[in-house]
């Protein structure tokens, strides 16, 4: 059988370290948050490389260090990172 590509499938939420989103502007936020959605709603997994953000990683930190060491957020909610984005519902008896 031949692979097929599968569509669908991108996560459109958008996580940084807490200082980096609050060291950016509305409109810088508001950019990358759209980038990320708008590559969810073609299936693609990345969001454009022009929406990349530079400077979230402190200089001679290793990426293990970047993971665990900062305090990751929600950019779009400001929640942090892996909290469920979906609204939860009540039962109705």
């Amino acid at each position: 059988m031949a692979k097929s590509k599968v569509k669908g499938g991108g996560t459109k939420k958008v996580c940084l370290p807490a200082s980096k989103v609050r060291s950016m502007s509305k409109s810088e936020r508001d950019a990358v948050v759209r980038a990320k959605e708008s590559a969810a709603k073609s299936g693609k997994y990345k969001r454009s490389s022009k929406s990349f953000v530079k400077g979230a990683r402190k200089p001679g930190a290793t990426l293990r260090d970047w993971f665990e060491k900062e305090n990751w957020i929600n950019v779009k909610t400001g929640e942090p990172c892996g909290a469920s984005s979906k609204r939860k519902t009540k039962k109705r008896k």
